[in-house]
C-alpha cells in the first residue's frame, strides 16, 4: 500500500490519534508492537497560528516513528492552511523529526470541537470541507490525508459521495470512521458504507477503515470482509498496544498469539515510564502516564491498593519499585 511515496505493506496497521493518549511515549510503545503509521494528538489549527505552546509541543516527533503523520483541525480555511504549512515545516520549528504526511480532522465528535464546526463539525458543511481541504493540498509539498466519519446523524451519511469528492481535491488517503458524529462511541460501527467507498470504481487513494477493532479475528474479517486496504485502531490500544503484535501474527498465520504474562507487562510498563520521563521530564512524564501503568495491570485480583500507588507516586525509583512488586507479586501465578 502507498500513500503519496510512502510505501507500507500490505494491509497495514495504524495508530488512531487519540487526545491526551497518543504522545510521544505512548508511540514509541506502539511503533515497537508493529504499528506501520501513527499520527500524532489532533493539534488545533488556532492554536498554531497563535503560537501556543501546547499545539506548538504536538509538533514534536522523532525519527523511530517515521513515517508518522501530523493531524491538524479547524474551520476557518486561511488558518487551516497556515497550520499545514507551519505541520510541514514542524522539523525547522520544533526540531525532531517532522511529518511525513499531514492529516486533516473531519472526525472528531466531542462537543467542544464538533459544536463549533470542526472535527466532525464539518460534516454538515460538505462543501466547506471540501474547499479546506483542497486549499491544504494546494499549500504543501507532503501527501495530505483524511479522517472523517459516515456523516452528521443517520438521516445524512454522506460519505460515499463525499469519499469521492475529497479525493478529487488531490488527497491520497482517506481513514473513515465506521459511525455518524451523532453517535459518537455508541453502538456498533457501521462498516457498510465503509466497504462501498472502497467498492466504488471511482476510487482510487486507499481506503482505510476505523471503528470497534478490538481483536486479531475481527481485524482479519473486516480487512477479507470489506476490502479495506488497511485498518485504523483507536481505543483498543490503551491499556493494551501490543494489539498490533497480536493482529500482525494473526494476519501473518492465522494463529492467535497467547495472552502477554504479568511480567511482559511489567517490562512494558517500565519501558514506556521511562520513554514518558526522557520526553517530558519527571513530573509531567509521571503525571501522564498514571493513566497508562493503571490501564497495563486491569484486571489483576486484589489490585486497588497497588493501583493507587500507581496513580499517586510522584517518585521515579517509587515507581519502578511498586512496578517490580508486581512482577513479583502477580507474575508468578499469572492471574491476569
Amino acid at each position: 500500500m502507498k500513500i503519496g511515496e510512502i510505501e507500507l505493506r500490505d494491509r497495514p496497521l495504524f495508530l488512531a490519534p487519540m487526545e491526551d493518549v497518543t504522545d510521544a511515549s505512548f508511540r514509541f510503545v506502539c511503533k515497537e508492537f508493529g504499528a506501520d503509521m501513527m499520527y500524532t494528538e489532533f493539534v488545533s489549527s488556532d492554536g498554531l497560528i497563535r503560537d501556543a505552546r501546547k499545539s506548538l509541543d504536538k509538533l514534536l516527533t522523532y525519527s523511530y516513528e517515521a513515517p508518522i503523520g501530523i493531524q491538524i483541525y479547524g474551520n476557518i480555511p486561511e488558518a487551516m492552511v497556515d497550520a499545514a504549512k507551519m505541520a510541514e515545516n514542524a522539523a525547522e520549528l520544533v526540531g525532531g523529526h517532522g511529518a511525513d504526511l499531514i492529516d486533516i480532522n473531519f472526525g472528531c465528535p466531542v462537543n467542544k470541537i464538533a459544536r463549533r464546526g470542526a472535527g466532525s463539525g464539518m460534516m454538515r458543511e460538505p462543501d466547506k470541507m471540501v474547499m479546506i481541504t483542497k486549499m491544504v493540498v494546494d499549500a504543501v509539498k507532503l501527501p495530505v490525508t483524511v479522517k472523517t466519519r459516515l456523516g452528521w446523524d443517520e438521516d445524512s451519511k454522506i460519505i460515499v459521495d463525499l469519499a469521492e469528492r475529497l479525493q478529487d481535491t488531490g488527497i491520497k488517503a482517506i481513514t473513515i470512521h465506521g459511525r455518524t458524529r451523532s453517535q459518537m462511541y455508541k453502538g456498533e460501527a457501521d462498516w457498510t458504507l465503509i466497504g462501498k467507498v472502497k467498492e466504488n470504481p471511482r476510487m482510487t487513494i486507499p481506503v482505510i477503515g476505523n471503528g470497534d477493532i478490538d481483536s486479531p479475528e475481527k481485524a482479519k474479517e473486516y480487512f477479507d470482509r470489506y476490502g479495506v486496504d488497511g485498518i485504523m485502531i483507536g481505543r483498543a490500544t490503551y491499556g493494551h498496544p501490543w494489539i498490533f503484535r497480536e493482529i500482525r501474527h494473526y494476519l501473518d498465520t492465522g494463529e492467535l498469539l497467547p495472552p502477554m504474562s504479568v511480567e511482559e507487562r511489567v517490562s512494558l510498563a517500565k519501558r514506556h515510564l521511562a520513554k514518558s520521563i526522557e520526553v517530558k521530564g519527571d513530573k509531567v512524564g509521571i503525571l501522564e502516564m498514571r493513566r497508562h501503568l493503571s490501564a497495563y495491570f486491569k484486571g489483576l485480583p486484589d489490585f486497588k491498593e497497588t493501583r493507587l500507588r500507581l496513580v499517586t507516586l510522584t517518585d521515579p525509583d517509587e515507581l519502578y519499585g511498586t512496578l517490580d512488586y508486581i512482577g513479583g507479586r502477580w507474575g508468578q501465578t499469572d492471574q491476569a
